[in-house]
């Protein structure tokens, strides 16, 4: 049965800020604590195919995949799903920014299966990429925060 998971922070910066500093692939390992290397593969107008990978786990295994985002700055949104699915069945990712008193919310949609050879279940990962997600937008958000003049908001 496929998941999703929602998660939402409010960043203290102009909506053009937070969408230029998250949409900046090739500096993402700046931005997030989880990501070890970002290669860009192909870049064609808003869409980018990449590759992620971060850094090793507890056991010495470095994870990595592919993934394909699409940017509509129009909208404020970005699309992206895994092309190299891994452990995932699927996985598809739906981010939105709105500008709100005083900064910027950002919005991560999740929604995802398991394989069912998996080494671990939808339950555990619904709940890993909750926890993860909190994480992540924290320091993004702190990250951006520092970078971004107080004036600026």
């Amino acid at each position: 049965m496929p998941e999703l998971t929602e998660n939402e922070i409010v960043i203290h910066a102009p909506l053009d800020v937070v969408w230029q500093r998250t949409n900046e692939l090739e500096r993402w390992t700046d931005l997030f604590s989880e990501y070890k290397e970002v290669e860009v593969l192909e870049r064609e107008g808003d869409r980018v195919l990449f590759r992620l990978t971060l850094h090793p786990d507890e056991n010495g295994k470095e994870w990595s995949w592919v993934s394909e985002r699409v940017m509509d700055r129009a909208r404020a949104t970005v699309r992206a799903h895994r092309v190299e699915t891994g452990p995932f069945a699927f996985m598809r990712i739906h981010w939105t920014y709105e500008e709100v008193a005083g900064g910027t919310l950002m919005r991560w949609r999740q929604e995802f299966a398991m394989k069912p050879d998996a080494p671990v279940d939808d339950a555990w990962m619904r709940d890993n990429i909750n926890r993860n997600s909190k994480v992540q937008m924290a320091l993004i958000r702190d990250r951006i925060e520092a970078e971004t003049p107080r004036a600026a908001v």
